[in-house]
């Protein structure tokens, strides 16, 4: 990465220059950060390092400094000016040359680094109970999470993406429950949820199990008229415990379907209720109890969590002898551990904060570093339609994500959802998200893509010429010819022009190419792919800049074939950066 480059450079410098007693009264013990920036006036450089920050150690004035180091600068393939306390960097035609040569060599690959040095990172993220549809938080997560692990992915991290079903709970039951009524009413008994609200809550009275029942009366046949033969004002408890087994694997076959669809694919679905069923949470407990941080208090089981960190003591067995939802999420972490991963990274709700400390707590104590579990909170989407904010609560008709992705496709769903960071509430616009207009930020980006593959084809085909009558075939016959010849002349012909504003915004889109490299990294060692949207945006600004200045398909061969090759680098890097937020580079729109 040229910013890093430059960096080094400086910070190799100064470190020489205090070496020698060259930079004031600068000693090697003085510890000194410095950042390589983009100059906002770019007739100063293409690159810049602030090295003002160095006077309270050197005692001497800014630009004193700059000097004293610029000076030291061995200079080859860029030049160096000094302005105040900036050390600024011009590049010289034939890095920027190497730029266009190093994408069409590496491909999707260009930006591809090894960071994370195999790092073992287990990403658990969306883990809905198994009771219903996906609402669009949950898309939010999915699109996120998947996207950040691409990007970890191509990093060198080694990650491994789980959702944890929670499907032990009392919520299975209640499922059980709702789809016997749905199936009872299908086949015509008297029956219907609670009208008590107190009551209802005990069910879930959403019409998307209407289907289920359907589907299960015209698949068991048997069982649908043995169903409603047991059900005497009652519900029988093994055909409850049969439906409730049937609605958690129907809903959950329907998740992993939707989730399939939206580009979000899992490694393991791990089940909380495996986690029961092989005594692990009572494993658990059982360590938890010798490592002596559990006591009894009012009949019921605590876990001292607030020796580690935590704001107060958590239960972790209740007085009737139930656990609590963190006891089952204790052994789940345990076992993540248990497993090997040096990371434990999550996607949780913004609601869920508090349970950070609790969560850190019971890992110090089971002998692992607190640190391990990193949790992203994030926040809400607000969906916007016609300009106004939907309202959605108890009372209103939930928007869930497949009727989203339904309405606006899983390109512009995917993308609109990672477009922010996570930790700040997205306002969805879904008819902007529907348009097709520059303002839609994902249709701006694959038109760019879709625009640049339509001159790389033109170029290729024939043309008739006028005078002769005649239909001129092109020289070459694809690209990879064109860019073997140019690869050869080095590219040095884009600069060999007059126009100014051409030059100008050759060099931006290039320069922009280049940045790909430190977005990546960035993305990945912070946990923000949202950086790759924004980044798309900006190439793609800077390529339309570069096709409105810079006309590509021109008489002279020469110049026509490097801009064709800088063109088919563009493609690269765009679908490189759609494809690690799984959302298509279209080559025709």
């Amino acid at each position: 990465m040229l910013k890093e480059y430059f960096l080094e450079k400086v910070t190799e410098t100064v470190k020489k220059l205090t070496e020698n007693n060259q930079l004031g009264q600068m000693k090697n013990t003085d510890e000194f950060s410095l950042q390589a920036e983009i100059p906002k006036n770019a007739q100063f450089g293409d690159f810049a390092v602030n090295v003002s920050s160095l006077s309270r150690y050197a005692k001497l004035p800014p630009v004193k400094i700059a000097e004293e180091i610029a000076k030291n600068i061995a200079t080859t393939d860029f030049d160096i000016n000094v302005t105040a306390g900036f050390i600024n960097f011009k590049l010289h035609n034939n890095m920027l040359n190497s730029i266009i040569a190093e994408v069409l060599e590496k491909k999707l690959d260009y930006a591809k680094n090894n960071q994370g040095n195999g790092k073992k990172v287990i990403l658990e993220y969306v883990s809905a109970n198994p009771t219903g549809p996906f609402h669009i938080g949950h898309g939010r997560w999915a699109a996120m999470g998947s996207a950040l692990a691409n990007v970890m992915l191509y990093s060198g991290y080694d990650v491994y993406q789980e959702f944890y079903i929670n499907d032990a709970g009392s919520q299975i039951q209640k499922l059980g429950k709702s789809l016997y009524i749905r199936i009872l009413k299908e086949l015509g008994v008297n029956i219907d949820f609670p009208e008590d609200e107190e009551e209802a809550k005990n069910y879930y009275t959403g019409e998307y199990l209407i289907p289920v029942a359907k589907e299960f009366i015209e698949k068991e046949v048997k069982k649908a008229e043995e169903i409603k033969n047991n059900y005497k004002c009652d519900f029988d408890k093994e055909d409850l415990k049969y439906l409730s087994k049937y609605a958690r694997l129907k809903m959950l076959s329907l998740q992993k379907e939707l989730l399939e669809n939206f580009n979000t694919h899992f490694d393991n679905y791990f089940s909380e209720l495996t986690l029961h069923e092989a005594g692990k949470v009572e494993e658990c407990i059982k360590k938890l109890d010798e490592l002596g941080v559990l006591y009894n208090k009012d009949g019921a089981l605590w876990f001292a969590s607030s020796k580690y960190g935590d704001d107060q003591d958590r239960v972790i067995k209740k007085s009737d002898g139930a656990y609590t939802y963190l006891t089952a999420d204790i052994a789940y972490h345990y076992n993540k551990l248990q497993r090997g991963f040096d990371t434990l990274l999550n996607i949780w709700g913004a609601d869920h904060h508090g349970y950070i400390p609790r969560m850190k707590a019971a890992i110090e104590v089971l002998g692992y570093n607190p640190d391990s579990l990193e949790v992203l909170l994030g926040q809400l989407v607000n969906l916007v339609m016609n300009g106004e904010q939907v309202r959605m609560g108890k009372r209103t008709k939930m928007i869930t994500l497949d009727e989203l992705i339904d309405e606006v496709g899983v390109d512009a769903t995917r993308y609109w959802m990672i477009m922010r960071s996570i930790d700040t509430t997205l306002d969805f616009d879904v008819e902007l998200a529907k348009s097709k207009t520059d303002e839609n930020p994902v249709f701006y980006v694959q038109y760019a893509h879709a625009r640049a593959c339509s001159i790389l084809r033109h170029a290729m085909q024939e043309k008739f010429d006028v005078i002769n009558k005649t239909l001129q075939k092109p020289s070459v016959e694809n690209i990879d010819e064109i860019i073997k010849i140019m690869k050869a002349d080095n590219f040095e012909i884009l600069w060999k022009t007059d126009d100014e504003k051409s030059l100008e915004t050759t060099k931006k889109l290039i320069l922009k190419l280049e940045e790909f490299k430190f977005i990546v990294q960035n993305a990945a060692k912070n946990r923000t792919p949202y950086l790759l949207t924004k980044y798309l945006q900006e190439l793609s600004a800077n390529f339309h800049q570069f096709y409105t200045f810079s006309k590509v398909l021109v008489d002279d061969e020469k110049l026509m074939f490097a801009r064709l090759s800088l063109v088919k680098a563009v493609t690269i890097i765009l679908e490189a950066a759609l494809k690690l937020i799984a959302v298509s580079a279209p080559e025709r729109m």
